[in-house]
């Protein structure tokens, strides 16, 4: 930081206040001495900052515990206020889209669902996740306009602008304004991501990945898709379709994933999960037909991970999706995976389930924020505009 100090006065106030604002984020209730300390900066550059930030509602004096108050004058401490802005996380997904709300730290603050038809047109499918949002903030009581971001998980291959390129999994989802037919429905930034990226996001912050930068999630299901992260960032690829996996059965021209799991020689809908989950069910009870189905589709996802982990190397694959905690997956893959891979990674099922992709756009809208806030730095998530 030595050589910003003789030039631009204003970016050095912005990077004092970003150091400031992170450090009262992460305390509970500092004092000016507390801050001084934690922050290396000198006590009137704190003062000031502190002055500053409480001048945008950012940052409030917190009220001294009773013990202090009864000793005398006790020193001043300060709070962020979380409670200064709201974000949102939503899942679109086959048949529901869940909503998470939040404060500008990201703690949960109340959550919601609406189930949706898998053959529900667009159209219809925004009109629930308007009606999800709407709900969840009546219940909260937190009105729409201290709304300071939101972020979306969605299927599909997803451009920086928020465009579905491609959406095969959900009716007129191909081609999809998606992020342009949602800012007008909120007026803060909306960011939108491939919701298998985001759960990777999520596994990463706040599930089983919190403590690696090189992982990769896999979400399991008839066609699957995946998410990696490499020394923290989120690895998109140049046009959006990095963990495109359920393709692979492509480039060896073998069955289609809707075939894997058929017993009857009728391919199966990717999105009738039911049907899906009597294939398995039938296969737990002994039918031969089922069993061997499962088997084809249990070594079909270990071969479409095997090739990922082959080609990034990852520290760690956390397995997430319907698929995660159906019996006999995560054993064979550990296997085959030490069988295929050089340096075999670890393997763990998600911690976060269902709730992984509304968790990781909720970290979307947070990143959001925090670039706002503390600007000088870049965060995981950001785009290649």
């Amino acid at each position: 930081m030595g050589q910003l100090t003789g030039g631009d006065p204003s970016l050095l106030r912005r990077i004092n206040s970003a150091v400031v604002l992170r450090a009262l984020r992460a305390a509970q209730s500092p004092t000016l001495t507390d801050l001084t300390r934690v922050t290396g900066l000198s006590r009137p550059t704190v003062e000031g900052v502190v002055e500053q930030l409480m001048g945008t509602g950012l940052v409030v004096e917190a009220e001294a515990e009773e013990g202090a108050r009864r000793q005398g004058r006790p020193a001043r401490r300060f709070r962020f206020r979380a409670e200064a802005g709201h974000l949102l996380g939503i899942e679109i997904g086959s048949h529901r889209i869940a909503v998470l709300l939040s404060g500008l730290d990201g703690r949960v603050i109340g959550a919601g669902t609406k189930d949706v038809a898998e053959t529900a047109p667009a159209d219809e499918r925004l009109d629930k996740v308007r009606a999800a949002v709407a709900d969840l903030l009546r219940r909260a009581g937190v009105p729409r306009d201290s709304l300071r971001a939101v972020g979306v998980g969605s299927p599909g291959i997803v451009e920086a602008d928020g465009t579905v390129r491609l959406g095969t999994a959900l009716p007129e989802w191909t081609g999809l304004p998606l992020g342009e037919r949602l800012r007008r429905s909120f007026r803060c930034p909306v960011q939108v991501e491939n919701d298998a990226n985001a759960a990777a996001l999520a596994e990463h912050w706040k599930g089983a990945a919190q403590d690696t930068d090189d992982m990769v999630f896999v979400m399991a299901g008839l066609s699957p898709g995946a998410g990696s992260l490499i020394g923290g960032r989120l690895h998109r690829g140049y046009g959006g379709a990095a963990g495109e996996i359920g393709a692979l059965h492509l480039l060896g021209r073998e069955a289609t994933p809707e075939k894997l799991l058929s017993t009857t020689g009728e391919p199966l809908h990717p999105l009738d999960e039911q049907a899906v989950a009597e294939v398995f069910a039938m296969a737990r009870r002994g039918d031969e037909r089922a069993v061997a189905a499962v088997e084809r589709f249990i070594q079909r996802l270990v071969h479409d991970v095997a090739a990922l982990v082959l080609a990034m190397d990852p520290e760690l694959v956390v397995v997430g999706g319907w698929a995660a905690g159906l019996d006999g997956v995560l054993d064979p893959l550990r296997r085959e995976l030490e069988r295929y891979c050089l340096r075999p990674p670890r393997v763990a099922q998600s911690l976060l389930g269902e709730a992984a992709v509304a968790t990781g756009a909720l970290r979307l809208a947070l990143d959001q924020v925090e670039e706002e806030l503390f600007a000088v730095e870049k965060s995981v998530t950001s785009r290649r505009r």
